[in-house]
């Protein structure tokens, strides 16, 4: 599936996001041929899947409230919606941000610096997050989502020294550095229920 022309048919992400799920060793070396801009990754991919925790912990809270260690609440409507649209937009500039620093940090793993594989790896590596932020709709469920942010950061293991063209020696050191990846952070935010912002 190619990202191109500022979209992306339903079926083909659909199939990206199955891909790069369940086969992401071969996933990632089909996403690295794949010709595109930072912009189409956005508008195709980010922005859509983006969308699933913020909305889905916006109607979990509005159906089911929020609860622990024996107090409950259902937050105000409008809180809740500023809520979603902040995480939301944090979300996109967050994945941004995420895609700078792969960048900026390729040549420390003897990597070749590409702005628009570097944002590939960022987006495509939150895909666990962003699909797993569906269990936002049950509240006292949403937390298993931290299992995706775990797994977001294989993804972004794999995807690092094949886009970014690092050598295989220096695989070891892309391990040890992963846990303190901007991901790791991103990732709880995609999928962690919160109170919403009061009016």
């Amino acid at each position: 599936m190619t990202v191109v022309g500022g979209g992306t048919s339903s079926a083909g992400l659909i199939a990206r996001v199955k891909n790069i799920l369940l086969t992401p060793k071969t996933e990632w070396e089909v996403i690295d041929a794949e010709p595109t801009t930072i912009k189409d990754l956005y508008i195709g991919y980010a922005v859509i899947l983006a969308a699933i925790p913020a909305l889905s912990s916006f109607i979990g809270g509005q159906l089911f409230g929020f609860g622990a260690m024996g107090i409950h609440f259902k937050p105000p409507l409008i809180g809740s919606l500023v809520t979603a649209i902040v995480t939301y937009a944090l979300s996109l500039v967050g994945v941004g941000l995420l895609g700078l620093v792969i960048n900026a940090l390729a040549p420390s793993f003897d990597g070749v610096k590409d702005q628009v594989k570097a944002f590939k790896v960022a987006i495509y590596s939150m895909t666990a997050a962003w699909v797993a932020g569906i269990l936002g709709l049950v509240p006292m469920i949403a937390m298993l989502g931290v299992l995706a942010g775990l797994y977001g950061l294989y993804l972004l293991y794999l995807g690092l020294p094949r886009l970014m063209k690092a050598p295989e020696e220096r695989r070891s050191a892309i391990r040890s550095s992963r846990s303190l990846s901007p991901s790791s952070s991103i990732s709880s935010s995609a999928w962690s229920p919160r109170p919403s912002l009061r009016p």
